[in-house]
């Protein structure tokens, strides 16, 4: 994979509650921004990010899943165009304990040039903070208001 995001954060938590908030709607809604995933959660289910106002985000397949320790998504964008053309991407959360705290590496990639891999450079720290943010303070970021 030649064109990639990756992002690294450490949370206080349990392996099983990180990997709860990272498959479970009612908890995605809390740190996606308002945001949520609907799949089986096995593989080769169907998976979607689904907007707060109904309309498919994302949609892909699960690749690989390994509770509370990997999944891995193919991911398309579904809503701008121009890069849904693009294709698939891979998204692969892998999460690790490291005393009381859970390293949750969250690598984002595509084979050759994609542009959602910018979209999700921008995307996926404020996610993620608000994930970490969510499991230790017990509040999650609500969505920011829309640029213009």
């Amino acid at each position: 994979m030649s064109n990639s995001f990756v992002y690294v954060t450490y949370i206080r938590t349990t392996p099983e509650k990180l990997w709860e908030a990272l498959t479970d709607p009612e908890f995605n809604r809390q740190f996606f921004l308002c945001s949520y995933q609907e799949s089986e959660w096995k593989v080769g289910s169907s998976w979607k990010l689904i907007f707060p106002d109904g309309r498919v985000a994302d949609s892909g397949e699960i690749l690989e899943i390994d509770p509370p320790r990997r999944l891995v998504i193919k991911w398309r964008n579904e809503w701008m165009p121009e890069i849904r053309e693009d294709g698939y991407t891979r998204c692969t959360f892998t999460i690790e304990q490291e005393g009381e705290l859970m390293k949750l590496a969250v690598t984002h990639e595509a084979d050759g040039p994609h542009r959602l891999i910018g979209n999700v450079a921008m995307g996926w720290p404020l996610v993620l903070a608000s994930l970490k943010s969510l499991l230790e303070t017990g509040k999650g970021f609500e969505r920011p208001p829309s640029k213009g």
